[in-house]
């Protein structure tokens, strides 16, 4: 299997990586390890949204670099992120620390998923 194949699947589908290359076990563990910390995040509200305009309206270069960082790194969880970017989702204006939580989750689903691309990458080695 070629790794931009391996790396594309493993972006799209929690853990597709280790499906493609036969490591079961494995892609269970990431699947639900990514599925599991993006419905937390989703459930405690937090940003799943890009950056709008209004929103980094007064920033500087870093802090708006930052802003996208973190939403592209949210995006990185795969098909749970692509779905509620098109099906879209309640982006209720929460206590603010649980907001944040929520927002470190899903930062973390879309680490998890690239840590999970990056295994099956160096195990294919």
């Amino acid at each position: 299997m070629k790794t931009a194949c391996l790396a594309a699947v493993g972006l799209l589908l929690p853990g597709g990586s280790f499906l493609l290359s036969r490591r079961y076990r494995q892609f269970a563990v990431f699947a639900a390890l990514v599925s599991i910390s993006f419905a937390a995040g989703i459930i405690l509200h937090g940003a799943w949204r890009l950056p709008q305009p209004a929103e980094l309206d007064g920033l500087d270069g870093f802090d708006t670099l930052v802003a996208w960082a973190g939403a592209l790194t949210r995006l990185c969880a795969g098909v749970p992120s692509l779905a509620i970017q098109i099906f879209g989702g309640a982006q209720a204006a929460g206590a603010a620390q649980l907001h944040e939580y929520g927002t470190t989750l899903l930062t973390m689903a879309g680490l998890f998923n690239l840590l999970g691309v990056s295994s099956a990458l160096e195990i294919r080695g």
